[in-house]
This record gives structure tokens, sequence and C-alpha cells, in this order.
């Protein structure tokens, strides 16, 4: 599951940069002057529903009809977790739809509670496993959604026949789950940082490491409800009992310890004790019944997405690989998690990207595929394929700061090359002469690599792009950088972190980091503040930052199998390779490439205690020191696999 969701228990992550996907009451986020413009008040008039699904429950749902009946418009239908406020036909939410540009274009607007959630009937299952067999009165996120669209379309008038559906984050599920053997009025979909495979490099874990801080508040949260109930008007933050996220996980570093503070009726207990590829995930897999999908799809997800950077991109592939003849598109911009939905996309953290790309995104792109799919509008957007090579994919080239089309994701011309690990820190297209040599560093629990160089509490999205300085200058952190370039480098698709380790300790983790290096003189960023104030911060220099463009964990025990892990044997030298998510970017000339190795990532990331233990049942006196070895040259040479386009 997301953790910055449509959950106001999390608000407190946009103080830190965090981009959460709010529900209808509240994720508007349009300047004051915008939203006196168009009053959805005035515009549209609100019903209530409770609508009865095959086995009897009943599921709460909001419906928004245009005023002008003049003529017929099509649905445009969200079902959400996160609560379908504000209750009562005579409240209505500031904005509607994916983006204030919706309700101006004419939409009939359904919002619903799913099952075992505020005012709908029924249990809630956490990613409810899909069903492909079904008797008459079996159940799934599939026919919840045929069953509702089959009794709107039967009972709101005015409507042209023709359903769209959208959700952003654990709603982005719900249409994935939504589009396989899908009713036949739903024309459009699109699943936006859809949760997909949880344990594979989704929310929940990387690569077997679990992603602490970023799921620990929300899922201590996120606890069952007796329903219907009403949202409470206020949701209180988790209370750490201390401004320091670091300080906080080390205090309580092993899995009972926190299950306990985050309560044993928490979601949280679930995510952390099954810690291996096991049939809890895979059955919550949805990605492998995305098969019969006839709606036009549209995937969006954000390269910076710290939440779910994968879910878009298998979505994506398993739709095309399963479905030839069904459009599939995919979007990827510059964006941390749900960024594309209420923000302008300028800026993540200190890294610019030159313009409001989320603005470009919503008007050219992402409003037009509904128009054409919905209403039969003609896209005159350049999105619908027109002249030899069909535009399916809009993917933002970061670096260069510009959009790129493709037929397909990742690009074909784009080549796999190695940058190989050499001696003395250098990082090189060339692979190392000679035996196999090493680099080592002591990697210690007591004292674990902190994510970012920052205090809180939460998971500060802005990481993603965040200033790896601070790791550099650490004992414990490897690193490997070029030449100076003297021509860009751009690369586009997946990464493969190709390692040879070895560990004094059973267990290790090795968190690999691809990260750009600026020139030593840059242009001072222009200063900024969160509010105005009568001091303003000095402006920021890019000069010599090193920006994260992608990190990813690997826990050693699960190098071979995520369902079997098997202990490092010490002193052996260990073949770790693993996939870390797409990017598209490019390292500008004059910058340099650097790879960055450490064996802790903390706390976004839990702590590998270094010895192979199930690590939901790790004692405090498990954790210990642990040499590591990266080997270099020979049979043994480690490097960073990418695909560079141009080469």
């Amino acid at each position: 599951m997301k953790t910055s969701l449509h959950s106001p228990v999390l608000l407190a992550l946009t103080l830190m940069g965090g981009a959460i996907a709010l529900p209808p009451m509240v994720h508007a986020q349009a300047p004051a002057a915008a939203a006196a413009e168009y009053s959805i008040k005035e515009n549209y008039t609100k019903y209530e529903y409770r609508i009865p699904m095959r086995d009897g429950v009943k599921l709460f749902t909001a419906v928004y009809v245009p005023k002008d009946a003049s003529k017929p418009y099509p649905m445009l239908l969200e079902r959400t977790p996160y609560s379908a406020a504000p209750y009562g036909v005579d409240f209505t939410p500031r904005r509607l739809g994916p983006s204030a540009d919706f309700p101006k274009a004419g939409y009939i607007f359904v919002v619903q509670d799913v099952r075992g959630r505020f005012m709908s009937e029924g249990k809630f299952i956490e990613m409810t496993p899909h069903k492909p067999n079904k008797g008459a009165k079996d159940f799934d996120e599939s026919t919840d959604m045929f069953d509702t669209v089959e009794w709107l379309l039967k009972n709101v008038p005015n409507h042209n026949g023709k359903v769209g559906i959208w959700g952003n984050s654990y709603p982005g599920f719900f249409v994935s789950a939504s589009i396989i053997d899908s009713h036949p009025a739903i024309k459009a979909a699109s699943p936006q940082a859809p949760v997909t495979d949880l344990y594979m490099n989704d929310d929940s874990y990387h690569n077997g490491a679990f992603m602490l801080a970023a799921n620990f508040g929300f899922y201590a949260n996120f606890k069952p409800q007796n329903n219907p109930t009403v949202e409470p008007r206020k949701s209180e933050p988790y209370d750490f009992g201390t401004q320091d996220g670091y300080e906080f996980y080390l205090k309580h570093r092993t899995i009972p310890q926190l299950i306990e503070k985050a309560g044993k009726d928490s979601l949280f207990r679930d995510q952390v004790v099954n810690d291996t590829y096991n049939a809890y995930w895979k059955t919550r897999n949805i990605s492998a019944h995305l098969k019969n999908v006839k709606p036009a799809v549209l995937t969006v997800g954000g390269w910076f997405d710290a939440e779910d950077p994968q879910g878009p991109l298998t979505t994506y592939r398993e739709i095309g690989r399963h479905n030839p003849g069904t459009v599939n598109m995919l979007v990827m911009g510059p964006w941390a998690h749900g960024n594309w939905i209420s923000r302008d996309g300028e800026k993540l953290g200190h890294v610019s990207f030159g313009f409001k790309t989320a603005e470009h995104y919503r008007k050219n792109i992402l409003l037009p595929f509904f128009e054409k799919y919905l209403k039969d509008k003609a896209d005159t957007k350049g999105n619908d394929g027109a002249g030899a090579k069909p535009v399916n994919v809009h993917a933002f080239e970061t670096g260069t700061n510009v959009w790129r089309q493709y037929p397909a994701w990742p690009p074909a011309e784009a080549k796999a090359r190695t940058l190989h690990f050499h001696a003395g820190g250098k990082l090189s297209w060339a692979a190392p002469a000679g035996s196999a040599a090493f680099d080592e560093y002591v990697s210690d629990p007591d004292k674990p690599v902190p994510y970012i160089n920052a205090i809180g509490t939460g998971m500060y999205a802005s990481y993603m792009t965040g200033d790896q300085r601070f790791a550099a200058t650490r004992t414990d952190v490897l690193t490997y950088q070029t030449e100076v370039l003297e021509e860009d480098v751009t690369i586009a698709g997946p990464i493969v972190a190709k390692l040879f380790v070895s560990s004094t300790g059973t267990d290790s983790d090795f968190v690999v980091k691809l990260v750009d290096v600026y020139p030593p003189e840059m242009p001072e960023a222009e200063a900024s503040s969160a509010r105005p104030t009568d001091v303003q911060p000095p402006p920021f220099k890019m000069s010599g930052y090193q920006q994260l463009v992608r990190g990813e964990p690997m826990r050693a025990k699960f190098r071979n199998s995520f369902e079997k892990p098997e202990p490092l044997t010490p002193g052996k030298v260990e073949r770790v390779h693993f996939n870390m998510p797409d990017v598209h970017h490019t390292f500008r000339r004059g910058h340099r490439i650097m790879v960055q190795v450490q064996s802790s990532w903390f706390p976004l990331t839990d702590l590998n205690p270094q010895k192979f233990v199930r690590i939901p049942e790790a004692k405090p006196e498990d954790f210990q020191k642990a040499t590591q070895r990266v080997y270099r040259g020979g049979a043994s040479a480690s490097g960073v696999e990418v695909r560079v386009l141009g080469k």
C-alpha cells in the first residue's frame, strides 16, 4: 500500500517535501484565485447512494452531476479506501477528478468508499486478491467495479454510456484490478502510481529490504474500522515522541519492538512478518492478472516516486505483454508521489526541471486522453500516434529537462553498457585489467548510513534527488566516479547492479546509488521560502551537487531467491546482481557519473543484523558489525549496467 496517500494522518509529510494524494475533500491545492473562478457547488448537483454488490454488501457512492442538462456526459469514477468525503448532499469538495480542468470540461463524477472503509459496508482486505474463476456470489475489486458501473448506468440519468476510471496510489490499484474482465462501458482507465506487487520493489519491500520510514507511520494508523463510519474531522499523525526518526528507529531496531510501538492490530505487523515472497504477497500481485484488458489505458508514474517507482512500469509492461491489441500508454514525469495531481512539477528539493511539467501533463496528455476515449474528441495534442511511430510513451528526460516521446518503453535503441569499478575510486566504461582486487569498509548497525542529511520522523520525498555529498565523506560508503564527461550521456531504462562481494557476516545489505555529480562552478539557484519571512535564505549553490538519480537496496540472502533465503559464507566471494527501477536521465557534458556502495540506508530501509536470522525474530544481540568487500577485476568485476541512447 502507498504511504503518501489519501490519508490525513500523513499531512505532516507535506511539510517535509512529501507528496500526498489527498482525498476528494482536500486534495485540491489550487490557488484561491483559481478556485474562485469555478465553483463545484454552482455547477454540479450532488447525490449519495448505497449501491448493492452481488453479495448484498452496499457501497457508499457520491455522484456529482452537471446542472447543465443540455447534453449527455461520460462518467469519471474513483474508488478509494481514503474516504469519499465530504459526506452529506449539501457538502461538495473544492475539486473533482484528476485535475481542475475536468469539471469545466463536463463529466459526471463518481467517488466511492471501497468495502470496509468509512461509509461502505463489508470487510476491508489489504490489496484484495483477484479471483480468476468466480461463482455467482464471488467478489473482488473487478466485480465491485462492474456492479457499480452497471447500477450507475441504470440509475443516473443523462450519461452518454461511457465510463472512465482513475485513481492514484492505492486507488490506482483499484483501477488496475477493475480493468480485468471489465464492464464494457469502461472505455478509458488511468492507474496512477498504482500499487502493484507490494513485495517486488513496490511500496513495502525492495529486493527483500523493508521500506521502513515510508511505511511504519502509515500502517501504525491504518487500522480496521467499524463500518459504516464517517471520517474524523482530524486524524493525528503517529506520535514518535521525538523529532529524530533516525534516533527513534535505532532505539527500536528490532521488528518485535516496532510491532509493539505500532500496535498489534495495525497492518504494520502483516507487512513485516511476511519477509519473504510468500503466498501473502503472491496472491496480492495484481500484475499477474492483467489479462483481457479492453479499455484504453494511460498509466502514470514519477521517476522520483519514493513510494512506488516500480508499480507504473510493471503495470505498463504486463498490460502490453498480455493484451497486444489494447491501447497501452505510459507517462513518466520528474515527480514525487502524486505530485502530478496538485503541484506544478517545476522542481523537487533543490533540483529544478525548468518549467511546470505537471501542468503540461494535465493539460496536454491527461485531459486529451479522457476526452478522446469518453467523448470521441480528436486528439490535437499529438498523443494519438499519428505518423510513422506511434506515441505511446511520454517520458521526461531529467538532466536536459525535456519531454520525449517513444513507441514503447524502454526505447529499443537504448543499448546496455556497464560502468566498471576501478582502483582509486575510478569508474569507467572500460573493464579493469588484471586479477580481482577489492575495496572494503566496515558496516556497523549501531552507526548506520542515513538516507538523507536531515532530521525528521517521516520519509522525505525529496531524498530521491537529494545531495549525496554527506554520504561520500563516510568511511562506510565506497565511491567511484568517472572523469569529467566530454559529451552528454543519456540513459533510458532499467539499471542492473552487478556486484561481487564478500562479508564477515552471514547476511548483509548492499545499497547501490547512481549519482550525477555537478561541476564545481554552477549558477546559484533562486532563494525560496515556504512562507514569506523578513529574512530570506541565501541562494543555494548547486556547485558540486551530487544528485541521486537512482538508489536501491539488496538484501544479500535473497540473491538467488526471494522465496528461499540463503546465508552468505563468511569470506566467500558471492555474485549479488539485482535490478533497480528505470530512469531517463542525461548526465551533461562537464558533469561526472558516480556510483556509491554501502550496507545500510537508514531508516529508509530496516536494519539488517548482518547475521542470517529471520529479521522479524531478530534480537538486539543479533546485530553485529561486518567487514564488506566489493571486488573489481578478473572474473569478479563489479559494476553497474545501464542502457545508453545514442552510443
